[in-house]
């Protein structure tokens, strides 16, 4: 027995949104949610695009997860923990194990935690001057990019995007559509007519149409063809924090053993074994948040490989102040 249904239309003839069965266990989740449209029946353009689903017993494809599914951190974020953590687990080790030789660890102390504070405001203005400089410097593509698209000829900026489109498979015929429809919309956000001179355009930065450069061929040429975007004040500085905190905190886990023991060589050795069991843990919980490979074998190799990078520079640094005091 065929087990198609036929779908529901009205009196003009024009299928209706129907809401698919749910099972008993979803039903609680789903129940409160707009009607949605099986596949087979939104292939007809009366079916609004946000409503169109695959859905299989009340099951939407979005709600499926993968075995090895995670909820990751924005890669900035992550890449500016790194640098800060990694910079502050071994820099302030090989500055505490040279200071070591001392003997006293009062004097350990007080040596890191100078450099400790230094090291951290230094690196968290280094992330905000970063930052600003990738800003400054999609700026000046935006600026650029903009007025090329405008002085430039229709089949220049196809040939841009089809550079872009045809890699992935847009043929074109269909990326010529495209570039012209971008092109017209940056044209009708901006005001400006086909053929209008680059010196009467109006300055969108002190102007009220600042939202156009969002959209157009500007943006996509930017976005897709040259991978930039642009980047928000909060990010100078959110980046410079994480550094600046991330050097901070790392640098506290090598110079905290010197504060419970009055020999210096005693707090050398459990620094060393405090340094190496914190990189493991922080080699382990990078390789997760970042979609490294997963698995034992992916966390185990992500923590000692971690482990072996922070221990080379550490090792090297402390070679190096120990070769310089014989």
């Amino acid at each position: 027995m065929s087990t198609a249904q036929t779908v529901p239309h009205d009196a003009q003839g024009t299928a209706r949104s129907v809401r698919l069965p749910t099972r008993d266990r979803d039903s609680a989740n789903l129940g409160n949610k707009p009607p949605v449209w099986p596949l087979e029946s939104s292939q007809n353009a009366s079916a609004p695009l946000a409503a169109r689903c695959g859905a299989n017993n009340g099951v939407c494809c979005k709600e499926l997860k993968g075995d090895d599914e995670r909820t990751l951190i924005d890669p900035d974020v992550v890449r500016d923990i790194v640098i800060g953590l990694s910079d502050g687990l071994t820099v302030p080790f090989a500055l505490t194990a040279g200071l070591s030789s001392l003997g006293e660890s009062k004097l350990v102390v007080l040596g890191g935690v100078a450099e400790l504070i230094a090291g951290a405001i230094s690196m968290g203005i280094g992330g905000f001057l970063a930052s600003q400089a990738e800003r400054d410097h999609y700026y000046y593509q935006r600026t650029q990019t903009s007025a090329r698209v405008l002085r430039s000829c229709d089949g220049e900026m196809q040939r841009e995007v089809h550079a872009v489109l045809g890699p992935v498979g847009i043929d074109e015929t269909l990326s010529t559509k495209i570039a012209l429809k971008l092109r017209e919309v940056e044209l009708d956000a901006r005001g400006v007519r086909p053929g209008t001179r680059v010196s009467s355009i109006p300055d969108t930065e002190a102007g009220e149409l600042r939202w156009s450069a969002d959209v157009g061929l500007t943006a996509f040429l930017l976005k897709f063809g040259e991978g930039l975007e642009e980047v928000p004040t909060r990010r100078l500085y959110t980046s410079a924090f994480t550094i600046g905190m991330g050097y901070l905190l790392g640098g506290l886990i090598p110079l905290l053993p010197y504060f419970f023991t009055p020999k210096a060589s005693v707090g050398l050795l459990y620094s060393c074994l405090l340094t190496a069991f914190v990189l493991l843990i922080f080699g382990a919980v990078k390789t997760h948040v970042t979609g490294g490979t997963g698995g034992f074998k992916g966390y185990a190799w992500g923590a000692v490989s971690t482990l072996a990078v922070g221990g080379c520079a550490a090792g090297a640094a402390w070679g190096v102040v120990k070769a310089l005091e014989g």
